[in-house]
């Protein structure tokens, strides 16, 4: 398959389907929507990047031998636990300073590339902190997501977690509007769905 010869079709696909809805009479107008259409405006040229090499920082383990994170964090956070095998998990250098970080009670902010671990610079110390101090039945920290696709993702791996230290759940938008009055009320049942 030529990636390439694939991306032009699907681009002249596309294409058509825009100019099948354009009918413009003024012909000055019509002849600006079809320079810019004829520029690429909708379908630039494909950009290919490579991924940054992240500065290795340590394991998971690391830090609960240091005591920046308490002995089941090693145990939450492994590589293919799920099939029996867990090995522990080695971490990128901003995501160890972060922990770190948030370990003291320091504010940050991490932003870095796709694929660079930001989810486990933040659940690793909130799953930390309430295996340490339990919940005491509050709320212990709200994470919002911008897609359900990521907080589905995320909710697969918070299950790792024993429910009987962490408890969470998962509110979005897609619920009736009855169900998400009933979860601001804090009325418990079919409202909300257990992460």
């Amino acid at each position: 398959m030529d990636v390439f010869q694939l991306r032009d079709s699907v681009i002249g696909d596309y294409q058509r389907f825009i100019e099948g809805f354009l009918h413009i009479r003024d012909d000055r107008i019509r002849q600006v929507v079809t320079q810019t259409l004829d520029a690429g405006l909708l379908w630039p040229e494909p950009w290919l990047s490579l991924n940054p090499r992240f500065a290795p920082g340590g394991t998971v383990e690391d830090l609960v031998h240091t005591h920046v994170l308490l002995p089941e964090c090693a145990r939450v956070f492994q590589m293919g636990k799920d099939s029996g095998a867990g090995k522990g998990l080695s971490l990128y250098r901003h995501q160890v300073e972060a922990v770190e970080a948030a370990r003291v009670g320091d504010n940050y902010v991490l932003t870095t590339g796709t694929g660079s671990g930001k989810s486990l610079s933040y659940m690793i110390p909130i799953v930390d902190r309430v295996l340490r101090e339990g919940s005491g039945g509050r709320v212990k920290a709200i994470v919002v997501y911008p897609m359900n696709a990521l907080a589905n993702s995320q909710q697969v791996e918070l299950r790792k977690v024993p429910r009987r230290r962490l408890s969470r759940r998962k509110w979005h938008g897609h619920l009736p509007a009855l169900h998400r009055a009933g979860e601001r009320q804090g009325k418990t049942g079919d409202n909300r769905q257990p992460a």
